[in-house]
């Protein structure tokens, strides 16, 4: 692959630099929609090799860079590369030489390295722009743990606009590195947060029918809630309901007036999630309604389901194929219950969301599970990172002559 011969060298020459962007980024987390310095220095490493960039500016968005890279001249097709700059609020336990400075906020998730891949990536994009024809897109998106940052970019600012393809890949610690994912079909499940507010009345504990007591409500609904899985849905039809948070009463012997309690739904199946969404609402009302509680249900959506398209992912394979071998490449395992709303730009355009593992079994941090207060990832993992979004974009525009669009 003669493009592969080409690039590859430069990725790998450009290594340490992507290594120390990342700790750089580590060192300075910032959690959803408060991204400044992140989107300051993503600016700033973008202004150095002379990419062309914007800042996102909405209601909800304020951080976060839009950027482009014009291939050779003539027309092509164009690739939306993607990736999220957020980190989480966790204290990191684990010492090293760049640990973070900020109390109480830590790159858990691995965006740190993510955000230093695709900046390493427009490095050897920009130098290499004769290599291809059309457009590549860069995305460096804020608040994808809250889930507000995809969907508000890809509906109100509508980047996505006249992209043909869309790539965006995740550090997987459970995978060894030199391992690849990427599998078409559902990957994530569809993330739902709900927050049930429910209104009684007090009363003195020994007269509990003098009262509406808002606790012992809420734990009647949390535990019915799972009737809906059980007893409602398909058993191999995945679903989840959690609720990993209620907070109630002021008091042990006053019964609770008031009583909050907040969780997830999850699937993989967006008619079981609008249906499940409905099935919650009439269960919650129908129980307060028995004990003559008040409800009100606040609902957010964070993210569909991140479904890859199957062309490409066969494109995205191929791309892996050559990185690390096909030996290395996964095509298929179980679906993620965790979401990412990196649906919210394959859903409108045809896409592949990637796996690339970073756990090492000698490092034994790198292991660790994503949103650990000692997570880390194996760092050579980053040179695969680069190469998934160098190689498949210009590997995609390349497929297509320029007169075709």
């Amino acid at each position: 692959m003669a493009l592969k011969e080409k690039l590859l060298p430069e990725i790998r020459e450009d290594h340490p630099y992507v290594v120390a962007l990342r700790r750089h980024f580590h060192q300075y987390p910032e959690t959803a929609l408060e991204e400044f310095r992140t989107t300051e220095k993503i600016e700033e490493e973008l202004d150095k090799i002379g990419v062309p960039h914007k800042r996102f500016v909405s209601p909800l968005i304020q951080t976060g860079v839009y950027a482009e890279i014009e291939g050779r001249k003539g027309n092509g097709k164009t690739i939306l590369l993607r990736t999220d700059i957020d980190a989480l609020p966790i204290r990191e336990e684990r010492e090293s030489d760049f640990k973070s400075k900020i109390d109480g906020k830590m790159h858990a998730c691995g965006h740190d390295g993510h955000t230093a891949s695709l900046i390493g990536a427009a490095r050897v994009l920009q130098k290499n722009r004769d290599l291809f024809p059309g457009k590549i897109l860069l995305i460096f998106q804020p608040a994808e743990e809250t889930g507000n940052g995809g969907k508000a970019i890809a509906d109100i600012g509508g980047y996505a606009d006249g992209a043909d393809r869309t790539f965006g890949m995740h550090v997987a610690p459970e995978l060894p590195v030199g391992t690849i994912c990427v599998m078409p079909g559902p990957n994530n499940a569809s993330v739902d947060l709900f927050e049930v507010t429910i209104m009684g009345k007090g009363a003195h504990v020994s007269t509990p029918h003098k009262g509406i007591d808002t606790v012992y409500i809420a734990s009647e609904m949390i535990v019915a809630m799972q009737s809906l899985v059980t007893r409602m849905s398909d058993p191999m039809e995945p679903l989840l309901i959690g609720v990993g948070s209620m907070h109630g009463g002021n008091a042990y012997n006053i019964v609770a007036d008031k009583t909050v309690f907040s969780g997830t739904i999850r699937a993989f199946n967006e008619d079981l999630r609008a249906k499940t969404k409905e099935r919650l609402v009439t269960l919650w009302e129908n129980i307060a309604g028995i004990y003559g509680a008040a409800i009100s249900v606040r609902w957010a959506d964070n993210a569909p389901v991140l479904i890859n398209d199957e062309t490409a992912a066969k494109e995205a394979q191929k791309i892996a194929e050559e990185l690390v071998g096909k030996d290395h490449v996964i095509t298929s395992r179980t679906p993620n219950m965790q979401g990412d709303d990196f649906a919210e730009y394959n859903r409108r355009v045809p896409g592949v969301y990637a796996y690339v593992g970073t756990g090492n079994r000698e490092r034994p941090e790198t292991c660790l599970p994503l949103h650990s207060a000692r997570f880390d990832i194996d760092e050579d993992a980053l040179e695969y990172t680069v190469g998934m979004h160098v190689l498949y974009a210009v590997s995609y525009l390349n497929q297509f002559k320029e007169e075709e669009k």
